[in-house]
Formats: C-alpha cells, sequence, structure tokens
C-alpha cells in the first residue's frame, strides 16, 4: 500500500520494442574476499541454491564489509519526498550498512533545539540489475515500532514509459507496518485510474515478522504476478491494466512488460504507519536484508491474454450479499462470503449464530477498519444505483461505519464511510448511492468497528445490496 504521489521521469534504459526476456543483468561477482577485523568482518560466502526450472540471474548475499556498489545505489531524498514521509533518506553508513552478514537499514532520531528528525536507508538496482521476468526471493527481518515501515519493492527502469505512477506499475513484494508486525502485505499498483490488489499475510501464536526471518517473493511472469512468503502462496494478479485518461487501455500485459529493478528501504511516518511516538525504540530500529535473489527462466510464453472479468450474479431475490440472512454458520476466517479481519491493533471474535452476525471486540484498536466484517465480490456496475440495508444493535450505544469500498481500484468509496449509531433496540439502516466509477468485480461491503470509543458486542442482521431502479 505504498501511496507513491509522483513518478519521477528518468529515461535511462531503452526498453525492447518485443517481449522478449531482457538480458541487461549479469550474476554479480560476491564481495565475500572482503575482510577487515572486528564483528563486522566479512563473513564465510553463501552460494545461492538452485531452483528448478530456474537460473540464478544475479544475488547479493551481503556477505562482505561493504555495500555492493556493482548492486545498489544509495538513493539519499529529503523528508516529505513521498507519501509525507518523515525520515531523511542518506547516503551515511549510520543508516546503510553491511554487518554480520545482513545489509542493514537503521532508522535515527535526533532532536536539536527542541525539533525531531529522522533519517534512514533506501537502496535500489536501478541501472545495475534491472530485468524483465522472474522470480525474486528477499530474506528479512523488520524492525518493531510505531511510524517504521519496512518495504521490498519493485519499479519499472524506464518510469516514465507509460506515464507517471501508477500508470507506470509498481510491485510491492512487501510491507509490514512496525506497529503491527504480525502482518504482511503484498501489493500491485496500476492504472489509470489508479488500480490495486493486495493480500495479506498474518502470523498466529504470537508470532511476528519482526521475531525472525522470512522469506518474501514473487514469481513474475508475462500474464501473472504470484506473491510467497516462506514459499506459501498468497496472492495471485493477472488482471491489470493501464492508460492515459481519455485514451484506450495500453495492450496488455502493460505496464509489467517491461524490465523492472528492485529497492528496499526504511521509511519513517507516513500518511499510512503515521508519526514515531514515546514506544519508538530507535535503538533497535533495524530493517535486516539477509540476502536478495533473482531468478529466471530460460524462456516465457509472450502469447498472453487478459482475463475477461467474472461478475458474481445476485441471488433469486435480487440481494448481491451472500448468506445475509446469516442462515450458514460459515467459516469466518476463509474467502468465502463473509470474512472477519483484524488490524492495527484491533482484538476481537466473530461467530453467525440464530441468523445473527454477533461482533466482539476486546480491543477496538488504532483505525476503523481494526476490527472489521467484510463481503467481497460485489459487482458494482457504473451507471447503476445500489441500495444497502441491514439490521443492527449492540450491548450498549456505540458507532460504526458502513461503506462500499474498491480494493482493487485504489480504495475508493462507491458508498462513502457513513458513521451511524446503534443502540440496544435493533434498527434498519437504508442507504443509496450511484455507482459513477469504472466497472468493477469487486467492489466490497464493509462494516468497520474499530477506534469508535467503544468495544460494545454488536449484532448485524438481514444484510442486502441490491440494485434499484
Amino acid at each position: 500500500m505504498k501511496k507513491r504521489i509522483f513518478c519521477t521521469a528518468l529515461a535511462s534504459l531503452m526498453l525492447m520494442s518485443g517481449c522478449g526476456v531482457n538480458d541487461v543483468a549479469e550474476e554479480s561477482s560476491s564481495n565475500a574476499d572482503k575482510t577487515s577485523a572486528g564483528e563486522d568482518a566479512a563473513v564465510e560466502a553463501t552460494q545461492a541454491p538452485e531452483l528448478e526450472g530456474y537460473k540464478l540471474l544475479w544475488h547479493d548475499e551481503f556477505d562482505g564489509t561493504e555495500l555492493n556498489e556493482e548492486n545498489w545505489n544509495m538513493e539519499p531524498h529529503q523528508p516529505g519526498w513521498t507519501n509525507q514521509e518523515l525520515q531523511e533518506y542518506t547516503t551515511s553508513k549510520d543508516n546503510i550498512y553491511v554487518s554480520k552478514g545482513n545489509l542493514v537499514l537503521k532508522a535515527l532520531k535526533q532532536e536539536s533545539n527542541g525539533r525531531k528528525k529522522y533519517t534512514s536507508g533506501k537502496v535500489n538496482s536501478k541501472n545495475k540489475q534491472p530485468f524483465l521476468y522472474g522470480k525474486v526471493v528477499a530474506r528479512a527481518k523488520v524492525p518493531v515500532g510505531q511510524g517504521l515501515w519496512p518495504a521490498i519493492w519493485m519499479m519499472p527502469q524506464d518510469e516514465s514509459y507509460y506515464g507517471q505512477w501508477p500508470k507506470c506499475g509498481e510491485i510491492d513484494i512487501m510491507e509490514v507496518l512496525g506497529s503491527a508486525t504480525d502482518t504482511a502485505y503484498g501489493t500491485l499498483h496500476y492504472g489509470e485510474p489508479h488500480g490495486e490488489q493486495q493480500a495479506t499475510v498474518v502470523l498466529k501464536d504470537g508470532n511476528t515478522f519482526a521475531s525472525d526471518f522470512h522469506d518474501y517473493s514473487i514469481e513474475w511472469e508475462p500474464g501473472e504476478i504470484r506473491w510467497y512468503i516462506d514459499d506459501e502462496l498468497y496472492l495471485t494478479v493477472n488482471d491489470w491494466f493501464t492508460a492515459v485518461e481519455g485514451e484506450d487501455e495500453k495492450p496488455y500485459p502493460a505496464p509489467f512488460d517491461q524490465p523492472f529493478f528492485v529497492q528496499m528501504n526504511l521509511a519513517v511516518g507516513g500518511t499510512w504507519p503515521g508519526s514515531p511516538d514515546t514506544s519508538t525504540d530507535f535503538e533497535n530500529a533495524e530493517f535486516r536484508i539477509d540476502y536478495v535473489r533473482v531468478y529466471q527462466k530460460d524462456s516465457y510464453d509472450m502469447n498472453v491474454t487478459k482475463p475477461e472479468k467474472v461478475y458474481r450474479q445476485p441471488l433469486s431475490d435480487g440481494n448481491l450479499i451472500y448468506n445475509g440472512d446469516f442462515a450458514e454458520e460459515e467459516d469466518l476466517a476463509d474467502n468465502e462470503n463473509w470474512k472477519f479481519l483484524l488490524f492495527e491493533g484491533g482484538e476481537g471474535s466473530a461467530e453467525i449464530k440464530d441468523n445473527t452476525m454477533i461482533i466482539k471486540s476486546e480491543k477496538m484498536g488504532k483505525v476503523d477498519y481494526s476490527v472489521q466484517l467484510v463481503q467481497p465480490d460485489l459487482p458494482m456496475i457504473k451507471g447503476k444505483k445500489y441500495r444497502v440495508t441491514f439490521d443492527a444493535y449492540a450491548d450498549e450505544e456505540r458507532d460504526l461505519v458502513v461503506c462500499v469500498s474498491a480494493p482493487s481500484a485504489g480504495w475508493i468509496r462507491y458508498l462513502k464511510d457513513t458513521l451511524f449509531t446503534v443502540t440496544t433496540e435493533p434498527q434498519k439502516f437504508t442507504y443509496e448511492f450511484e455507482m459513477k466509477d469504472k466497472d468493477d468485480n469487486n467492489g466490497r461491503l464493509e462494516f468497520n468497528l474499530g477506534n469508535k470509543g467503544s468495544t460494545a458486542t454488536v449484532y448485524i442482521k438481514n444484510v442486502r445490496v441490491e440494485e434499484i431502479d
């Protein structure tokens, strides 16, 4: 969910006119022969493993004592460069260094005359290791702390080829918020208008992505990109697009048919994670990367076509919501119909009982969606009008938010975020809206119970979303 505000136009690599695999990237030489005294001395050289069906294109095991500048650029930026982030990215060895077989990107906090200043590190392989299609595997351990935002992601070598962000495309291999290190995000950005597809992996039983190293990887092919954590597939995307407003879409699979490069950074603050607070431990604000490995197949099938969108049909009574009467006591953790979600400090549970969705909150969390009930896959057609109805009450008077969102279209709202108040007596709520945006087969009804000053149990019944004249 890296909301880049702009995409600097830098013409640096001539793209191929056809769709052949780019051969500009060559396997990098190891820097493991560098040695020095002390704890930062080069460690024993690591041999990247072979993967069936792939050849190793390039890799960095960070076995030396210095950043290998044959692979990486340090990328300085002033605060506020993007996403309203607070850090200054520097080239200082205090922020970017190699130690004990890891690349370390470290965030630092300084105070001068009562003003806070944050510095951190960002590296990229632009102009040094670009490639077209392949498998990227990065092993990393993230820091804990409110306002910290580590990321491993990819941008096109020539960001101006299809136009500024999001038209140029962006592949986010991994993002984790330091305030919720049990959750990792994989995201694809494209458009215009801005399209976004995202999935998460949430660790259980107290495990976090900060307590140990994990493998984050993508498999990027001409018509499909797949995301994995520790070899477990959790997101597949094959229906992206890009266009200049007012013009036809570019031929699929644009914009993901051009060379990209890998980059890694540790942001501080910004529109998504929020600012650091007194609990943020900058002594240990280290994003540690064990290795980055890029593999490629000998050949790829370039003859790909964009899949046709499939629109879910309404039920016989016209309801676009499946199991809206809660007649089925379904699994709320799977991807069928209703799903219960927790984010950003929210804690709670949900169950279906006696034709009622019962949502219990233990902690309300930091944001509206910290405690959330959703149903995705709603067909939203431009020019159509829709009505949302449901019954709701609670153990005590409290506020909730309802909306129809667009997870695949930049999280815009078809039905705006609407605050409503429930009491201890059941009430019927009705909201209407007109769909004014591009057809979408993945609208999502949301009930958001987080960060509203109450953890009172909520009861929801008779949920409907239907098309109206």
